[in-house]
């Protein structure tokens, strides 16, 4: 039991860090490389689909593996729609200022709503293909995903002290203004433990199975998975980064000149014929302004040096809007 179960536990494991490591490094790369990028991710996205449809009459520990890494592959692909920026929402731009209550939530809805109706199709596709079959592991396991990264959002929305903004692509990086940085909100500790409950229900079920057994697995597959949820959910809130976890692939950006297309990127939007919107974009175009724009040429007099107190030129602070 231990040995089949510790195997469970690490193949989870493993499959969610070097995931998660492959949509970061993805991102963080140039925006060029996207469609590529995609259209790999489609391919995995087919397979995966075809791997689910091809073990759902396996009730073996073999078919709760397979089942369960269609269902991450399939979350993938989700993730990677949506922080590239080909699959969001109607809306595209930062949230106005003194903009509050249901209204914030309403127009943060409107940025992700594309993406929202894909992931419940993809659900229903799934809950389709696996209804009343034996193996239906990878349906399980893409729900947990999706409900999980709900209550992410959630709680991102009311407010956490670590919003991750650094993780976005530029792309998108205005939906970090519709997010509020906070202590704690009333959400986070009922999220939290009501999943740890269902995390502890599960493994206590999977304990009491047989050694080994296809059931046993993939509710140790599940639990595994909920409890990195959660883990994910307490570095929101802890003085913690999960940033080293993924060194490798958040790196990535600069050594592939990820830097230096944003900064073009931010050059064209600051530019006279580009966005002329609120928020990041014309922080970035007051910026840009302030390098580039040619500086009045002054007559000063002859500075007094024993009392003259040296200032460094003050810089500009890009703090997104709560």
């Amino acid at each position: 039991m231990i040995v089949s179960y510790g195997i469970a536990v690490g193949y989870a494991l493993f499959l969610w860090w070097f995931s998660t490591g492959v949509i970061l490094y993805l991102d963080k790369r140039p925006e060029h490389t996207y469609p590529w990028s995609l259209a790999g991710g489609t391919l995995a996205l087919v397979i995966a689909f075809g791997a689910l449809v091809w073990s759902r009459d396996m009730g073996t520990v073999a078919g709760a593996y397979v089942g369960f890494t269609a269902g991450v592959v399939i979350w993938g692909w989700m993730e990677m729609s949506y922080f590239m920026g080909f699959i969001t929402g109607p809306r595209k731009l930062p949230c106005p200022e003194n903009c509050h209550g249901w209204q914030r939530f309403r127009l943060a809805l409107s940025t992700s709503l594309y993406h929202e109706l894909v992931i419940v199709a993809a659900a229903g596709l799934m809950l389709w293909l696996t209804w009343g079959a034996v193996n239906a592991v990878g349906t399980w396991t893409y729900l947990i995903l999706w409900l999980m990264r709900w209550s992410a959002k959630l709680n991102l929305f009311l407010g956490v002290p670590n919003l991750n903004e650094d993780w976005l692509p530029e792309r998108i990086r205005f939906l970090t203004s519709y997010l509020a940085k906070r202590p704690m909100n009333l959400l986070f500790p009922v999220s939290v433990s009501v999943a740890t409950v269902i995390m502890c229900l599960l493994v206590d079920t999977a304990v009491e199975l047989p050694a080994g057994s296809f059931t046993g697995v993939a509710l140790m597959l599940a639990a595994t998975l909920l409890a990195l949820a959660i883990l994910e959910h307490w570095f929101l809130v802890l003085p913690l980064t999960d940033g080293a976890l993924w060194r490798w692939a958040l790196g990535a950006g600069a050594e592939n000149g990820a830097d230096t297309e944003t900064t073009a990127h931010r050059v064209q939007q600051a530019s006279p014929g580009g966005d002329g919107g609120a928020g990041p974009v014309a922080a970035t175009r007051r910026t840009t302004q302030r390098m580039v724009s040619p500086q009045p040429t002054a007559v000063f007099p002859e500075p007094d040096y024993e009392s003259a107190t040296l200032r460094a030129p003050g810089g500009l602070s890009v703090t997104p809007s709560t």
